[in-house]
């Protein structure tokens, strides 16, 4: 754990450490992490409760990956996440086995704030110069991330990206 909140650290993360969440339903996460900010000036509205790895995961895919793409593609910076969820303490949609979400180990994107004022929704018609970035993201998210999720997927993603780090078998990813 001290080697994953010293990573966070080291990036100029705006965080806060927990105490461990156990739920009597199943839900827990071991080493919880509040993110305020990714670091590089990216803020996360509002902040998001996950396990330190995922959190690491998550500012390394947004300030690594995510943001130059932005740039690129948009000409502008992002300077803010909307998430959608992180800790949460519920099952899959339609199942009773545990979303990665009630471990903290997975975050949804809902959009993305640029520097210049814009807001990028994540969503299926989103217009064309939109639609390259978020296209471009969902596909990089496809190996950081066990699992991506997001419009077009199905009915429960079509407003943002499911990110998560559950384990697959051979190692694999999960990418729709």
């Amino acid at each position: 754990m001290s080697e994953c909140i010293g990573e966070l650290q080291a990036l100029g993360v705006d965080f806060s450490r927990q105490a461990p969440i156990t739920d009597p339903a199943g839900c827990s996460v071991q080493n919880p992490v509040v993110l305020k900010t990714f670091g590089k000036g990216m803020k996360v509205t509002p902040d998001a409760l996950l396990d330190c790895p995922m959190a690491l995961a998550a500012v390394r895919f947004m300030t690594e990956i995510a943001g130059p793409e932005a740039g690129r593609d948009l000409g502008s910076e992002i300077v803010s996440i909307n998430n959608a969820s992180g800790y949460v303490c519920r099952p899959r949609q339609g199942e009773a086995k545990l979303s990665e979400h009630a471990y903290g180990d997975a975050l949804d994107v809902a959009g993305f704030g640029l520097a210049d004022g814009r807001h990028i929704d994540v969503r299926v018609d989103a217009p064309d110069a939109d639609a390259k970035f978020l296209d471009a993201v969902r596909k990089a998210a496809c190996g950081p991330f066990k699992t991506v999720l997001g419009p077009g997927s199905d009915a429960e993603h079509a407003l943002h990206f499911h990110f998560d780090l559950e384990p697959r078998r051979n190692g694999s990813t999960f990418c729709q």
